[in-house]
């Protein structure tokens, strides 16, 4: 990914995630943007992009953050909001076990009150090891927590698979979660 695709990449994150109103983008309830819109108001803020360059950039997107609707008329971010959009997922049978990747200094915390969404609308959980690693190795040394995610769902936790494979959950009791 060059420097150019990583700028946008992120500014991207943070305007379909968490701060539309940076650019004075509207999301929809469900957390859609309208696609022309989108790319007009990031060229006036002085991106170098058009509808190719962004496909581009959805389509190759290595942890596909991004996904455009049927037409490709509007766009959303997959999951990671932290303003409040309905992603309209279903709930799913979970898998025996997740992970969670995270590193040291969050430990004692996740310890004292298991894995919180803080500001986001849910806890982000992978069905494979390898993905933790790689969320957690942004961060620092990866520590990878070992989540009895049947034994939650037997005890009535829901979760949802976003359209990019992230396991989302609203939180994940200490009990449940092997260090």
């Amino acid at each position: 990914m060059t420097d150019k695709h990583k700028n946008i990449s992120k500014f991207l994150s943070l305007v379909l995630r968490h701060k539309p109103e940076e650019i004075n983008l509207q999301l929809d309830s469900n957390g859609w943007a309208d696609t022309d819109q989108l790319i007009g108001k990031l060229k006036a803020r002085g991106f170098d992009i058009d509808f190719n360059l962004l496909e581009e950039m959805v389509l190759n997107n290595d942890k596909q953050r991004f996904a455009f609707n049927s037409d490709c008329s509007a766009i959303r971010a997959n999951q990671g909001h932290s303003v409040n959009i309905d992603l309209a997922l279903k709930p799913v049978a979970a898998p025996e076990i997740l992970y969670h990747g995270t590193v040291d200094k969050f430990i004692d915390a996740i310890k004292a009150g298991g894995l919180q969404k803080m500001s986001r609308q849910h806890v982000h959980l992978s069905q494979e090891k390898d993905t933790a690693i790689k969320v957690a190795a942004r961060r620092g040394k990866p520590v990878i927590l070992i989540i009895d995610s049947g034994k939650m769902a037997e005890d009535g936790y829901l979760f949802y698979v976003s359209e990019n494979g992230v396991w989302l959950t609203d939180k994940v009791p200490v009990n449940y979660i092997a260090f």
